[in-house]
């Protein structure tokens, strides 16, 4: 039992590709590797960046391998003389691997420049291959340069990174760079299913597609699922099996809440949400995957193609068949929804309420209006409310005259709603309409004092007239009587402390004040109506439009 442990290597290892041709997805390093040692254009160093598990430090050991290998075939080697051995079994003096995490200080720097001096022990050069080279400090990177500018001529430097960002110019400035890419899900799907052939184990596309999403375009890590799937379930691996060992949110269930969004079934949606819970499923990744979703619908509703879509050929085809049922407004919303629910449930202390909330908002939300339309509708209201504006008379050169419009259909009510009198207790005494106005500047400059804004208000009002105590205001729209009506409390105060009278304020939209350089809204009546703007009166109708400050 002993020795069959031992003999055991992972997936990872045990297929690490020995010719450029084997590395997945990089055709544009391992050709221009391959280009530059066949007319022996090789630079002193290379930087290989990119995503974890793509590649990287397997194609710097195949470098180093074919610089040194003693029968190079076809600018690949030969892995079977004894310096493709050592390399491969990590024991040759001429190719150094440094982690670049644990060995970062300058005084590791500063030995590495010292053992450069020194001619390889066997091969032609001296590789060394630093890993996470992101993680030297900047002394370390420093102490660097000048090697690095100018090494032997038998010495290369390969560098690896998953952080290039972090590297300084300096350095960047002095290799030769490749940016692997991240590898797709067919590619890892076709060398997965060649890894099962040769190690005969049988695994069907589902189950092979779920493994390939799950690594996230790191063919190392696919891998390592790969693995994991062979150690629960055998040597044959279903889909259903798959699901349950990797606790994978099936795709089942986002078609599913597509269903919810279409039949607006918020039940549904929170059942889901306890399913998920109940399933032990990690909300955040069920959320990615949602997001990814909508992205293949809005892929598909674009440009009309599955193509794009990291999916089976099944899947693909009910992508196309159910993009048709949204916009790509709806599908734009939708994605903006789900990543703002993704940012906060990595704040909030209960994230099952916070999704349970917004999977039924995200169910029940309205679809969205489409702005062609739109602009069309106001199209036709620029022309309607240009025909109304062609009738209208011409104002006199003092004042201007009032539009006239036909009235308005009978379903519309008033535009114009004077707000109740203000209710005040019966006064003991009353005061001269005479008093009220020769004071009336008095009383506003009190006003004035304290609020500033009512004031400028009242100043483009006029006083009508007194019926007993209460005071007739005329106003030139509803926004300066909503503003009286909110303030009445405060202005009557004023009033009674300037004329020492209890008193009621009435204010109303009357066409004389005012100004009356500018035409104020005249009150509607049945009996005329002179709405203060042909194109405004036009959205009132059409559109159920309100101007701001309306409302009291």
């Amino acid at each position: 039992m002993v020795t069959s442990m031992a003999e055991y290597i992972v997936t990872a290892r045990k297929w690490r590709p020995m010719r450029f041709e084997d590395v997945v997805g990089q055709s544009h390093v391992t050709i221009t590797l391959r280009n530059a040692i066949a007319t022996q254009r090789l630079a002193h160093a290379y930087l290989f960046s990119g995503p974890r598990g793509v590649g990287k430090t397997t194609t710097a050991r195949l470098l180093a391998k074919v610089l040194n290998c003693a029968n190079p075939r076809n600018n690949n080697p030969d892995n079977e003389c004894d310096t493709c051995r050592e390399i491969t079994e990590g024991r040759s003096f001429d190719v150094l691997e440094i982690d670049g995490a644990s060995n970062r200080g300058v005084e590791e720097i500063r030995n590495l420049r010292e053992s450069v001096r020194y001619a390889p022990a066997k091969g032609r050069y001296k590789v060394y291959i630093i890993d996470e080279v992101h993680m030297l400090t900047k002394e370390a990177f420093n102490a660097l340069l000048k090697t690095l500018e100018e090494p032997p001529p038998n010495v290369i430097f390969i560098f690896a990174t998953t952080e290039v960002h972090k590297v300084p110019a300096t350095i960047l400035s002095r290799c030769q760079r490749f940016d692997f890419r991240r590898i797709g899900i067919d590619q890892i799907m076709g060398n997965l299913r060649v890894i099962a052939a040769q190690e005969e184990i049988t695994i069907d596309d589902n189950a092979l597609l779920l493994v390939a999403r799950k690594g996230d375009g790191s063919l190392r890590d696919a891998q390592s699922i790969f693995d994991q799937a062979v150690s629960l379930c055998g040597r044959s691996i279903a889909h259903a099996q798959i699901l349950e060992a990797l606790n994978v949110v099936d795709q089942e269930v986002y078609f599913r809440i597509t269903n919810l969004i279409k039949t607006k079934d918020a039940r549904g949606a929170l059942t889901l949400v306890d399913e998920l819970v109940t399933s032990g499923h990690d909300l955040r990744e069920f959320l990615s995957g949602l997001l990814e979703h909508f992205r293949n619908f809005l892929v598909v509703q674009t440009t009309g193609s599955a193509a794009n879509v990291e999916t089976s050929d099944i899947y693909r085809q009910r992508y196309l068949e159910e993009a048709r049922s949204f916009t790509t407004s709806d599908l734009l919303r939708y994605q903006r929804f789900v990543t703002g629910t993704e940012s906060a449930l990595r704040y909030t202390s209960q994230p099952r309420f916070k999704l349970e909330a917004d999977m039924v908002h995200l169910v029940l939300l309205p679809g969205a209006a489409d702005v062609g339309d739109l602009l069309t509708r106001l199209d036709d209201l620029k022309k309607k409310a240009a025909e109304v504006a062609v009738d209208a008379p011409v104002p006199s050169a003092g004042r201007p005259a009032p539009v006239r419009v036909p009235p308005p259909r009978p379903a519309v009510p008033p535009a114009v709603t004077t707000p109740p009198p203000v209710q005040a207790p019966h006064p003991e005494r009353t005061v001269s309409e005479p008093e009220v106005r020769s004071r009336w500047e008095e009383y506003l400059s009190v006003v004035k004092k304290q609020r500033i804004s009512l004031a400028s208000v009242l100043e483009s009002t006029s006083l009508l007239g007194l019926s007993g105590n209460t005071v007739r205001i005329g106003c030139m729209n509803e926004y300066q009587t909503g503003a009286i009506f909110r303030n009445r409390e405060f202005l009557l105060s004023v009033f009674q402390q300037v004329f020492h009278v209890p008193a009621r304020i009435e204010a109303e939209v009357h066409e004389q004040s005012g100004t009356g350089t500018h035409t104020p809204a005249g009150r509607q009546t049945p009996e005329h109506h002179e709405p203060e703007n042909p194109i405004l009166e036009v959205f009132r109708r059409e559109l159920g439009a309100e101007q701001l400050g309306e409302e009291p």
